[in-house]
């Protein structure tokens, strides 16, 4: 059955919405754990959708947190030139492409080196507006991240539209007071407001003010 969601601009994440980087994330994560003998599930259950400190913070609580701001920061430089298998989301080339012409961003947890290197790797185009780790003081599912986003494209939350993948993102899209687009197969588990297996269900049609989000 087709929805349509009318919008005023679009708020989307990067991993696992725009770029499949699952197979790079869980491999540098998962010999990041090794040592600390944590199990792979739980740590799969973690690091997706957050900033990596406070993936740490989470799976080794009693740890300074200077050192997971420290092992983040290794994480990102490794994170930003191992690309290998980092590919587009089915459709996400043609999603971007549409919404040249509308307000919209990217909002990620990944920092400013390792977005535009996923992004490059994807062979899709970087958005004008970005908000990265660099921009707010707490990571989704902290909703900081999607208000920025809004208030720089100068939309009010209610009339923004989220695309996300990760349980921590969905909340946070949904904590903004934003309706949220779940993307992938495990998004419905976080009761995103509308889900597609890929972007390339999505469409858009203009209106008089803003645009249509169309789910085929």
């Amino acid at each position: 059955m087709t929805e349509t969601i009318r919008a005023r601009a679009v708020l989307l994440d990067m991993d696992g919405t725009l770029v499949d980087s699952t197979a790079v994330v869980e491999r540098l994560w998962l010999a990041w754990a090794e040592p600390h003998g944590l199990e792979p599930e739980t740590v799969l259950s973690v690091v997706h959708g957050r900033q990596g400190h406070q993936s740490m913070a989470i799976m080794l609580p009693e740890r300074d947190h200077a050192i997971n701001l420290q092992e983040n920061d290794q994480m990102l430089a490794t994170e930003a030139r191992d690309v290998d298998g980092v590919i587009a989301i089915t459709g996400a080339d043609a999603l971007l492409d549409a919404l040249s012409g509308h307000p919209h961003a990217i909002v990620t947890s990944a920092n400013v080196a390792l977005m535009t290197a996923r992004m490059r790797a994807a062979g899709l185009t970087v958005p004008t507006l970005a908000v990265t780790a660099e921009n707010v003081s707490a990571s989704k599912p902290d909703p900081e991240g999607f208000l920025l986003g809004a208030s720089l494209l100068g939309v009010d939350p209610a009339d923004c539209v989220v695309f996300e993948d990760s349980g921590a993102g969905i909340q946070a899209g949904l904590a903004a007071g934003m309706r949220v687009i779940g993307v992938g197969a495990h998004a419905a588990a976080h009761s995103p407001t509308y889900r597609v297996d890929d972007l390339s269900q999505i469409s858009i049609g203009p209106t008089d003010d803003g645009f249509d989000l169309i789910i085929d």
